[in-house]
This record gives structure tokens, C-alpha cells and sequence, in this order.
């Protein structure tokens, strides 16, 4: 879903644009509104992915606005003039609505804004891929931790403990299991237990369905063993 809001000083223009984003199965309408300066407020402490932009407004004009937003937002311009078309392609704008318009030309334009998004999320995905380490904060201090050192993750409600290779101690972080698990790459580390992440490259033994770790066995669970089980056949001679 991507997040949404519209903007627009008329009435019945802002009602038939809130229409079509609740018509459209992947916009989710967060907000509306009249007031570009309440828009502006708003988008400071609630971040979208897209919005619907009027130019002709009093107070701020839509061209006005998107120079002076800092968020990353995606704007499709609605408007009746004709004239701020070139201006608005200059701010880079996804599409330029020009009312009145139908559904169809609003699906359009918002489809263009679908897939610039979703082209920005994979490319932010690669890169969080291949990534070879992340940072956490521990003791007061931040710590640049290299993915191939870590042995396995163990959750403890809102704390972590994070054991690596050739360190005697953990470190422990304020952080959630679900939150490290949405850091690492699914390709080297699995969720094999409620309260534990493994490293699936640093597995040297496996004794009864637990995985050894020196004098540490990690008991696979059954809501995670098939998955568990899968990355064995593959591996498996």
C-alpha cells in the first residue's frame, strides 16, 4: 500500500480525488487536505510516499509547495491550468493531471507513481543486501558489527544478545529480535526459534534437530523446523 494524502482548496475537487485513492486498491488515503500550510505541518511528523497537488491555491501554491517540501514524497500535480505543466515536470512530478479528469487518467498517473516506488524500494533493498555489516548500540557506544562474525542472535523481550566469533562475551543492545531480523540478509542468517537467529554459514553441527554453537545447543522449533529443514536439503549430500 502506499501511503497517500491529497491537497487541493476546492471542495468538490479534493472529494472526487479522495474518491479515486479509496477506489484504488494500492493507495491507502492517510489524510486531505484544503490547506497546503496544514499539509506542511503534517507531512513533518507523518511521512507519505505520494501526493495529489493542486497548483492554484491561496496562501501556497502547489509548485510553491513541492520546492519548499523536504520529504521524499512522489507529487502528481491536479490542476485546470495548462500553463504550469512545463513548471511542474521541472519539479519533477510523476504526472500532470489536468481537470477535469476521469478515473482512468487518475489510474494512470498513479500507476507511473506505483512503479517509481517500487523501483526505489528494490534499489534500497540491493543495497541493504549487499551490505556486509550493521551497527548497534551497546554500553553507550556504537558498534560496527561484520555480518560473517555473527554466530547466532539471541531475543530478550527488548534487549538482544549478540555472540560472535572469538568473543567470549555477547553483545548486548536495546533493540528487538524482529528488528535485527528486518537488518539482516535472508540469505545467510534464518529465524529458527522464537527467541533465536542463526547465522546459517557459521553451522558446524547439529545434534536432534538443535544446532551446536561450542557448548550452546539452539533447539530448532516446529513453526520454523520445514523452513529449517529446506535450507538442510539443499545443502545436503
Amino acid at each position: 500500500m502506499i501511503r497517500t494524502i491529497a491537497i487541493d482548496d476546492e471542495p468538490l475537487a479534493l472529494q472526487l480525488v479522495t474518491g479515486y485513492i479509496k477506489k484504488t486498491p494500492f493507495l491507502e488515503l492517510v489524510e486531505s487536505f484544503d490547506n497546503p500550510l496544514s499539509a506542511m505541518e503534517f507531512l513533518e511528523q507523518n511521512p507519505v510516499q505520494l501526493i495529489f497537488l493542486d497548483i492554484q491555491m491561496p496562501d501556497l501554491t502547489g509548485t510553491e509547495f513541492a520546492r519548499i517540501n523536504q520529504s521524499e514524497s512522489k507529487i502528481i500535480f491536479t490542476t485546470a491550468y495548462e500553463k504550469y505543466a512545463l513548471e511542474g515536470f521541472k519539479l519533477e512530478a510523476v504526472d500532470y493531471l489536468l481537470k477535469p479528469f476521469g478515473y482512468e487518467e487518475f489510474l494512470v498517473a498513479a500507476q507511473k507513481a506505483r512503479k517509481l516506488i517500487e523501483l526505489e524500494q528494490k534499489a534500497v533493498a540491493q543495497i541493504e543486501a549487499n551490505s556486509e555489516f550493521l551497527f548497534l548500540k551497546s554500553d553507550y557506544k556504537i558498534r560496527r558489527i561484520n555480518f560473517n562474525d555473527i554466530l547466532y542472535i539471541e531475543g530478550m523481550k527488548d534487549y538482544v544478545k549478540v555472540y560472535l566469533q572469538n568473543e567470549t562475551k555477547p553483545i548486548l543492545s536495546l533493540s528487538t529480535l524482529k528488528a535485527v531480523e528486518a537488518k539482516l540478509p535472508e540469505n545467510k542468517f534464518m529465524r529458527v526459534h522464537k527467541s533465536f537467529i542463526v547465522n546459517l554459514e557459521r553451522i558446524n553441527t547439529i545434534d536432534r534437530s538443535r544446532i551446536v554453537f561450542g557448548e550452546t545447543y539452539i533447539p530448532v522449533s516446529e513453526q520454523y523446523n520445514d523452513k529449517f529443514r529446506e535450507f538442510l536439503d539443499k545443502n545436503f549430500l
